[in-house]
């Protein structure tokens, strides 16, 4: 038996031994002291706000009146009074048409400028 190739091969796994348990003591130390947040989390997050905002935003548009256009009179109706609107006009088609056809051409006409001397 030639001891010097047995301590040899004795030290290499010694030393093998040593690097892989400090590489798990290394390991070990960088996860328990560097927290790591979820994949998606952050997107997650803004998705989740982006669509408390879009939902509020329509229910705001549904619901609530609101001045559009004040030069050109156009206004925002709550939906049930829009559609109570459209019902009574749709009695008399006619009617309806003539008055659609002159909301669409005051809302299509040019903006008046003001002047501002």
């Amino acid at each position: 038996m030639n001891y010097q190739t047995i301590n040899r091969a004795s030290g290499a796994a010694i030393g093998l031994l040593i690097a892989s348990v400090l590489f798990a003591a290394v390991t070990v130390a960088v996860k328990l002291t560097l927290p790591v947040p979820a994949i998606d989390a952050d997107p997650a997050a803004a998705r989740t706000k982006a669509l408390a905002e879009i939902l509020a935003e329509e229910e705001n548009c549904l619901n609530r009146p609101a001045i559009i256009d004040a030069q050109r009179g156009i206004v925002r109706l709550p939906i049930e009074t829009a559609m109570q609107l459209a019902a009574q006009r749709g009695r008399n088609p006619a009617a309806a048409r003539a008055d659609l056809n002159e909301r669409v051409e005051k809302s299509l006409a040019p903006v008046k400028a003001e002047s501002f001397e």
